[in-house]
């Protein structure tokens, strides 16, 4: 059965942002606990991440914001970890933040698998023309929320059975590979 693994952002995504909601009540859903989540360390969360992916390959990868983000160097950096499809909602500019800036620069290459970019025109972590442009680069499609706001609680996203719909998309989209058999030289 594919899982569904949940990426949370910065701060990660208490109750009753929609990812905790999804977790929840998605029996194959998995949340990725990252480590300090309102102090994000770009190479430690690779390992976490690569690591739930490695316990349980051809899954699904559903990111919020710095989440995202996080996807997004993953797959561009260890290509090879077997994930079947990614949900990229709300990605966050980590350019001139602060906080974040040290997960940038944002790779801007095309991702080997079914990508889906979710994206608000007033997110104000993210200009929208921006998140259209990397789900461009990333060789994904493309949602336009309209007036979502961040798409988080702060935005009245609490329960969010569309994204469940949009992942459910995108396993249409990626189906599940065979693995090849190995042979043995005799």
């Amino acid at each position: 059965m594919t899982k569904t693994l949940i990426v949370p952002g910065l701060d990660g995504s208490p109750e009753p942002h929609w990812q905790h909601w999804w977790a929840a009540t998605d029996p194959r859903a998995l949340t990725v606990e990252l480590t300090n989540p309102g102090r994000p360390m770009p190479h430690l969360w690779e390992v976490e991440l690569a690591s739930m992916i490695l316990h349980h390959p051809d899954s699904v990868l559903v990111g919020h914001s710095l989440g995202a983000v996080l996807i997004a160097r993953l797959l561009t950096t260890w290509p090879h970890l077997r994930v079947r499809a990614a949900l990229l909602v709300a990605p966050a500019e980590t350019a001139g933040s602060d906080r974040i800036g040290h997960f940038g620069p944002i790779p801007e290459q095309r991702l080997d698998i079914p990508t889906l970019v979710v994206a608000s025109r007033n997110d104000p972590w993210m200009d929208f023309s921006r998140a259209r442009g990397l789900a461009a680069a990333w060789g994904g499609g493309f949602v336009d929320m309209g007036q979502a706001g961040h798409v988080n609680v702060a935005s009245g996203f609490g329960p969010w059975p569309r994204g469940k719909a949009l992942r459910d998309g995108l396993l249409v989209q990626a189906p599940l590979r065979r693995a090849e058999p190995q042979r043995l030289a005799l």
